[in-house]
């Protein structure tokens, strides 16, 4: 087991992502504590997975809050005895130009996609450094590194994630803590088909998805993200750390 006796924090972790990391780290050994908004949407997926014989564990809540950021990390650490890997997965995505871009939602972007990782990931450095390393990694997006249209509150707070996940992996190399953003295009999930209205095609259901538009004629798979994520916390990736990892098929953003 690849992760065998690693503790890992995933936020998102109900999201069809973070399910899959969740079913990931758990079947390769490690403890998981995962966090998302609705408890009863955690308690029901830890039940399934209980289901299956794969404990977990969880606490619900507002990322957008502080004070939740830095009690998943206490709670968590509480649980487990540590935290080895952090995954900042959660996000959301408000779209719009700056004229359709209210308060809330420029905040939201903000609060959700980057002062979490931000919080969460300055609560948990010192208890890798303790143990002595580990490995942290942020989803941001191609958009992040090349914005698209429409959409500008999600691709600032990505861009910001990225120009964060460079910092902060150079500030800790020499703490043996590697950090690192995945970077993916589109993803087959349910907001999907919402990602293209204003688009170039507009879509009424995943199932209209055109798969043709990435070269590799396909939309990722969730799992498919899961395990370049896995990749970049495994030892397989001792010596990348500050980098940002495209994942999209080929297509350009």
């Amino acid at each position: 087991m690849k992760f065998h006796e690693k503790r890992v924090v995933i936020t998102g972790g109900v999201g069809t992502i973070g399910q899959s990391l969740v079913k990931l780290f758990v079947r390769q050994g490690a403890q998981v504590f995962f966090t998302d908004r609705s408890e009863e949407d955690c308690a029901d997926f830890c039940a399934a997975m209980k289901k299956k014989g794969l404990e977990t564990n969880f606490l619900s809540g507002d990322l957008r809050r502080k004070t939740h950021c830095e009690t998943i990390v206490g709670t968590a650490v509480k649980n487990m005895g540590g935290i080895d890997i952090l995954i900042n997965n959660a996000g959301t995505i408000p779209r719009g130009n700056i004229l359709e871009t209210t308060d809330d939602m420029w905040f939201s972007a903000l609060d959700v996609n980057l002062n979490a990782a931000f919080f969460l990931s300055r609560a948990t450095i010192p208890y890798m450094e303790k143990a002595g390393g580990g490995a942290i990694v942020n989803a941001s997006s191609v958009w992040g590194i090349d914005p698209g249209r429409d959409h500008i509150a999600y691709c600032s707070s990505k861009g910001a994630l990225t120009a964060f996940t460079k910092s902060l992996g150079r500030d800790h190399a020499a703490d043996n803590i590697r950090v690192n953003a995945v970077c993916p295009n589109e993803v087959d999930k349910p907001m999907l088909p919402a990602g293209f209205t204003g688009r170039s095609t507009d879509l009424r259901n995943r199932s209209e998805y055109p798969a043709n538009t990435a070269p590799l004629e396909q939309a990722a798979n969730p799992k498919e993200i899961a395990e370049v994520i896995a990749f970049l916390v495994s030892d397989e990736s001792r010596h990348i750390c500050g980098e940002t990892i495209e994942v999209t098929g080929a297509k350009a953003s």
